[in-house]
């Protein structure tokens, strides 16, 4: 079986009841999306499950990606990238994981570093493309915008009513699926060659949008809910 999940925000509950619920198996994939930390204290924790199971997969996130940015491995501060990452949730992260072991925070780093930033899969005769942000296809050397492809990909929203040319099934996080449809609590979103799946992980209260985690099964299209 094949399950793809995005945007746990740190959220170890959410995380512990989606994997209770899909009994992953050593012949099972699993697809984290990125955005595994930030917001809630225990991102740093997954992230290392994640790192320790040789059957999850996993992309790079704006969240990670700014965390990369914000401090190295030596525990130095870039204080101009540091205070984004902290107005976007990093803060608890950061108190975590300079009390870890440098060692330790290496691996993490590594491991980070050398996430891809897409991948494409086929299941049951179906492509997909699974994405933090955006397909780096789409990417534009120069565009004023974005100022690598890294940044473009991790960062760029799919927009509402947005239509892309392409002959897979776009998977995305990043962008709560509560700016695509009106459902609450959140639910996977469905527009035709594109699926949403951040489903407010990080903000179980925004806005009273009710968010929560969810996990896609690709072979039968079920999807798994946090309790």
């Amino acid at each position: 079986m094949v399950y793809v999940l995005s945007d746990i925000h740190g959220n170890l509950k959410n995380f512990n009841s989606i994997m209770a619920q899909i009994n992953l198996q050593e012949t099972d994939t699993l697809y984290v999306l990125g955005d595994v930390i930030d917001r809630h204290p225990d991102g740093i924790k997954i992230l290392r499950k994640i790192m320790s199971a040789p059957n999850i997969k996993m992309l790079l996130g704006n969240h990670e990606y700014m965390m990369l940015n914000a401090i190295d491995v030596d525990g130095i501060i870039d204080y101009r990238a540091c205070s984004l990452w902290y107005y976007n949730g990093g803060d608890c992260t950061h108190k975590y994981i300079k009390h870890i072991r440098k060692n330790i925070r290496k691996e993490i780093f590594d491991y980070i570093k050398s996430l891809p930033l897409n991948i494409d899969i086929e299941v049951g005769g179906k492509k997909y493309k699974l994405v933090h942000g955006y397909p780096k296809d789409y990417y534009v050397k120069d565009d004023i915008d974005y100022r690598s492809e890294t940044y473009f990909t991790v960062w760029k929203r799919i927009e509402y009513g947005e239509v892309l040319d392409v002959d897979y099934t776009l998977i995305f996080g990043h962008t709560p699926t509560k700016y695509y449809q009106l459902a609450k609590p959140l639910e996977v979103w469905f527009g035709g060659s594109l699926i949403g799946i951040d489903c407010g992980s990080g903000f179980p209260d925004y806005l009273k949008s009710q968010g929560r985690l969810a996990c896609l099964r690709l072979d039968d299209m079920k999807v798994f809910y946090s309790e």
